[in-house]
């Protein structure tokens, strides 16, 4: 198992981005024979109702991550919830899950999640460029 320190992390909602501020966080790459990952977010516990309707609805969880380093390209990970510990003025979040490895995998998905939605030509092209650079913003804005 390596482990890693957790800088920034992003969800995916529906169909943005949404900015989840660490206070601490860890991933764990367990090296198994299905390659998956343990994810913990250490975070304020203002997040518990978003992060428990998640957890009910038993669905994938992507996440957009740096890992170690601010200046390091994002990676992404389809997880799922394992567990949500929470304490006094914070909680945990318990990631199980496995990393995206193709690089291009988040613009294919936006570009067809764009389509899906009826844009084309130029509406489509301006759509894509802003959500690409809000996406890029989120993780080049980390501490």
């Amino acid at each position: 198992m390596k482990t890693f320190k957790l800088v920034s992390m992003q969800v995916w909602d529906e169909d943005e981005l949404v900015d989840v501020e660490l206070e601490d966080g860890l991933i764990i790459n367990k090296e198994d024979e299905n390659s998956r990952w343990l994810l913990e977010a250490f975070i304020d516990k203002k997040h518990l109702s978003f992060f428990s309707n998640l957890r009910k609805k038993e669905i994938d969880v992507p996440l957009q991550v740096v890992i170690t380093k601010k200046d390091n390209d994002p990676a992404h990970f389809i997880t799922k919830i394992a567990s949500i510990n929470e304490f006094e003025e914070h909680m945990s979040v318990l990631f199980l899950g496995s990393i995206r490895h193709k690089r291009n995998e988040f613009a294919e998905i936006l570009l067809s999640d764009l389509v899906s939605k009826g844009l084309s030509g130029e509406k489509l092209l301006a759509e894509f460029k802003g959500q690409m650079k809000r996406a890029q913003r989120l993780t080049s804005n980390k501490k």
